[in-house]
């Protein structure tokens, strides 16, 4: 079964499901800024849009764009800026 999460009041928006590369998310994010904390390892590949990312560990926004993904390691808080809507996979490791 399916189950939809809800976040930053219902702003970022996903669905997890199993993968064949195990759990994961497809969901959709509005333009905004936002911070996420991971409880195991994420790729995020960016489907639609573009992600500026904040990795742990640095200053720097960094661009991701359609087809390109991060990854980001367990138990840390990242940054993510969304240049207007977009939508994400994230597989979690």
């Amino acid at each position: 079964m399916f189950k939809t999460n809800e976040y930053f009041d219902g702003q970022v928006t996903s669905i997890a499901f199993e993968s064949e590369e195990g759990a994961a998310t497809v969901g959709v994010m509005a333009e905004g800024e936002y911070e996420f904390g991971t409880s195991s390892k994420e790729v995020m590949k960016v489907i639609s849009g573009q992600l500026d990312v904040k990795l742990p560990g640095s200053e720097q926004w960094v661009a991701f764009h359609a087809g390109e993904q991060f990854e980001v390691a367990k138990d840390q808080r990242f940054g993510v800026r969304s240049v207007g809507q977009s939508a994400y996979l994230c597989l979690y490791k």
